[in-house]
């Protein structure tokens, strides 16, 4: 759960900011990061409610944040999509008879 959220950019590329407390500003600005923009959540969330709630902030207006809001909901809102395998065909009786006679002149 996280207290402080926002964006900041680095080498260009802008990223959806979790943090514990506001002192996550300095270190992001010692490490080089600029258009930091975060701030403080009125009640702790985790990151899928925290990159939902940014689309209903200011921070969504801004057509940069709102691509890396729109990456960071995708990354943790995004519903799976569930891959189902085709069955293979039940082997016919012929196909048994013939692996058992082939397992059958193995073992001789």
């Amino acid at each position: 759960m996280f207290k402080v959220t926002g964006v900041s950019t680095l080498n260009g590329e802008v990223k959806v900011r979790f943090a514990n407390d506001l002192t996550r500003v300095k270190v992001l600005a010692k490490n080089g990061h600029t258009d930091i923009e975060l701030f403080e959540l009125d009640t702790p969330m985790d990151k899928p409610a925290i990159a939902a709630y940014l689309k209903t902030t200011e921070l969504y207006l801004n057509p940069k944040f709102a691509e890396a809001i729109d990456a960071s909901d995708a990354k943790y809102n995004a519903k799976s999509v569930v891959r189902v395998a085709k069955a293979k065909p039940a082997p016919s009786l012929e196909d048994i008879k013939a692996r058992a006679l082939l397992n059958a002149v193995a073992a001789e």
